[in-house]
């Protein structure tokens, strides 16, 4: 079944939605008319599980090795690759990638905080949002064999600066 086009769609037509051109298809935006600014984003998101399984991680006697240390270079190498990923990004010359991990013992969860940073036409929260994605990923990846029940949650874009719309943070 194929679409039927509408020539005389609009952005707003489709809801602002901007990987859409006037026919409905699917693209790549444009930014080329855009300026370069000092582009910011950071994103957040956390894994919980069971207190051994927490314990292994900040014990460091994971027989995969050093769990978080391997899980922010996964990280970073992700908001590097964002674009092999998702398919209407922007390859972005990152300027910096942060990744902090910290561990609430009590609520057995490690939160993973991602700053990215460029200077371009384009933002970075796609970047931030996949490397706490990765780096989330890759601590269930070192962990599963003792815990298959790890629970990823509350992934999100908490704030971004720059470009033509900007500074936005969670509220």
């Amino acid at each position: 079944m194929s679409a039927q086009k509408n020539s005389n769609a609009t952005p707003s037509d489709n809801g602002g939605l901007t990987h859409f051109d006037e026919g409905g298809q699917a693209h790549m935006v444009d930014v080329g008319a855009k300026s370069d600014t000092h582009r910011v984003a950071i994103a957040s998101g956390y894994i919980r599980m069971k207190p051994q399984t927490l314990g292994v991680v900040v014990g460091g006697t994971a027989k995969k090795g050093d769990v978080l240390g391997i899980a922010r270079i996964a990280a970073i190498m992700a908001a590097k690759r964002t674009s092999d990923l998702i398919p209407l990004c922007h390859p972005l010359a990152l300027t910096r990638v942060a990744v902090e991990f910290t561990i609430d013992e009590s609520d057995c969860s490690i939160m993973c905080n991602a700053q990215v940073e460029t200077h371009g036409k384009t933002g970075v929260e796609m970047e931030a949002l996949t490397a706490v994605q990765i780096g989330l990923l890759t601590i269930y990846d070192m962990c599963k064999a003792i815990d298959r029940g790890m629970v990823m949650y509350d992934i999100r874009v908490m704030e971004k600066h720059g470009g033509k719309s900007g500074s936005w943070k969670v509220e």
